[in-house]
């Protein structure tokens, strides 16, 4: 028979939660309408419901991006602990 594969329970590190709080903000930030549902201040003409909606485009972006960076480093580490760890078996 073959053997099933070892099951390791989720491990919540503060990079996780930064990552999952990067990409969670921007959810929020769109779902809390009533803190943008407003014309003042306008920027270069634009009313404040426009252009707020456009600079969490490119907020948005930059977390998601961050948030990819940290989970690759995070995967590369714990893929070299789990290498590690079995060397030293």
């Amino acid at each position: 028979m073959s053997e099933a594969p070892e099951v390791r329970p989720t491990v919540v590190t503060p990079v996780r939660v930064v990552i999952a709080l990067c990409l969670f903000a921007p959810f929020v930030a769109m779902l809390w309408v009533g803190s943008y549902a407003k014309t003042d201040p306008a920027f270069i003409g634009i009313p404040f419901f426009y252009w707020y909606q456009m600079a969490w485009v490119l907020i948005s972006t930059a977390l998601t991006c961050t948030a990819y960076v940290l989970w690759q480093r995070d995967q590369r580490t714990r893929k070299a602990r789990q290498q590690a760890g079995g060397a030293a078996k």
